[in-house]
Order: structure tokens, then C-alpha cells, then sequence
């Protein structure tokens, strides 16, 4: 009977050591709380970041090809120069319809800013082309639909314009070609600074098929009109 009643007396924890056992449970509760109310706002503005940069590169890579695919469109028959209307933060152009609903034919892009819940935003818009008549501003004309938001605040786009020369300007107004490089240029309002999604596109399509047909004609020509260098051509030989 004594050996049992001391076996009893061994077995388990006392109160002191219970206690002793569940404010040490709450210490390391406490710091695991503190260490993760440090380090979730972190993992949080992590993630943000990355998702705002996947989103800033999906928007630079659609707005660069658009204007990539520009094409040589007048605005109507009494017109010679291309639909292209192009300043420092918006650019207007003709390129092949695109989109699930889009059926063939052509589509007048504008990228630029507008105004979205009182934020100033870089959205993209589109309306059917269609000849415009003598005397009537594009802007008049064309009536975008089916806005899409594509860079936010702090974000913001500018757009410069080069031709043959290679020099980039903020305008390009009336040409008779399309620019052959568009610069995109992506800064941070806050901060002032460029970042690196910053890039330029060749314009594939940059002057009319006529045109080019002209350029050959004369360069043919040229070739013709060259003096004789003394040599027997081949159909004399032959």
C-alpha cells in the first residue's frame, strides 16, 4: 500500500510546474505574434510590388505593340498624310483591328491620358476607322469605345517621336510618314525617377506602298542613266 501511494505521488506535474509551463507557452506565443505582425506588412507590400510590376510590363509590352503595328492609313481621299496624331502623353493611329469581337478591317487606336475617379490615367481606346472628309479634325471624328485602363498613379507615360534623322521630338503633327521610332518613357510622379520599363519600338510601317514604288522607279532610273564603263554587257556577249 506505502509503494503505491508513493508511485501516485510522482506521477504527473505539479500545479507550479503547469504554470510555470503555460507562461512559457505564452512567451513564445507572444514573440511568434510580434515577429509576424513585423514581418506580414513586408511580405505584404512584396507581393504589391511584384504584381504591380507584372502589370506595369504587361502594359508596356501591349502599348508597344500597338505601336509597332501602325500602319500608313490616310485619314480620307483628299488627305496624303497618314492618320498619326502623336504628343507628349497621347498618340492616335490606325492599326488592323484586333480583340475577340473584332472583325476585319481597321481600328483608330488612341493611348494617352484621361481622367478615371478623379485620377489621371493612361488608358487605351479604339473606334472603327473610317474615311473622314476634307476639313474635319480627327478629333472630331473619332469616337473611342471600350476604354482600358493600362498604368496607374504614380505612373505615368510620355511618348517622343524620331524620324529618319534619328532625332526624337514631343510631336508629331501632319507628316507625310509615320515616325520610324517611338520612345516610351515611364516615370514615377512621386519620385521623379525613369524607370526601367522605359523603352523605344520601330514603327514597322512607316510611309505608303506608292511611295516606295516611286523610290524603286527613280532608282531604277538612276541605274539606266549611268554612263557605259567600256564593258561588254551580257546579251552582247550572249
Amino acid at each position: 500500500m506505502v509503494r503505491a501511494e508513493q508511485t501516485n505521488g510522482q506521477a504527473g506535474f505539479t500545479l507550479i510546474e503547469a504554470l510555470m509551463a503555460l507562461a512559457l507557452t505564452g512567451l513564445v506565443l507572444s514573440a511568434v505574434a510580434n515577429i509576424t505582425a513585423q514581418w506580414l506588412p513586408n511580405w505584404n507590400r512584396g507581393i504589391d510590388r511584384i504584381q504591380q510590376i507584372e502589370s506595369m510590363a504587361i502594359a508596356m509590352r501591349r502599348i508597344t505593340a500597338d505601336l509597332s503595328a501602325a500602319e500608313y492609313v490616310p485619314a480620307g481621299r483628299e488627305r496624303t498624310q497618314p492618320l498619326f496624331d502623336g504628343s507628349a502623353f497621347s498618340v492616335t493611329f490606325v492599326r488592323t483591328a484586333l480583340g475577340p469581337n473584332a472583325g476585319v478591317g481597321l481600328d483608330v487606336v488612341q493611348i494617352g491620358e484621361t481622367n478615371d475617379r478623379g485620377q489621371s490615367v493612361t488608358a487605351r481606346s479604339r473606334a472603327p476607322f473610317g474615311p473622314m472628309p476634307a476639313g474635319v479634325l480627327p478629333s472630331q471624328q473619332i469616337h473611342a469605345v471600350d476604354p482600358v485602363v493600362l498604368l496607374r498613379p504614380p505612373l505615368r507615360l510620355s511618348f517622343a517621336y524620331a524620324g529618319p534623322d534619328g532625332v526624337f521630338r514631343d510631336s508629331w503633327h501632319d507628316q507625310e510618314r509615320l515616325p520610324t521610332t517611338i520612345m516610351l518613357t515611364l516615370r514615377d510622379t512621386v519620385t521623379e525617377r525613369v524607370l526601367s520599363a522605359s523603352s523605344a519600338t520601330p514603327v514597322h510601317v512607316t510611309e505608303s506602298a506608292s511611295n516606295k514604288s516611286d523610290e524603286s522607279a527613280k532608282e531604277a532610273a538612276k541605274t539606266e542613266d549611268k554612263p557605259d564603263d567600256g564593258r561588254p554587257s551580257r546579251a552582247a556577249h550572249d
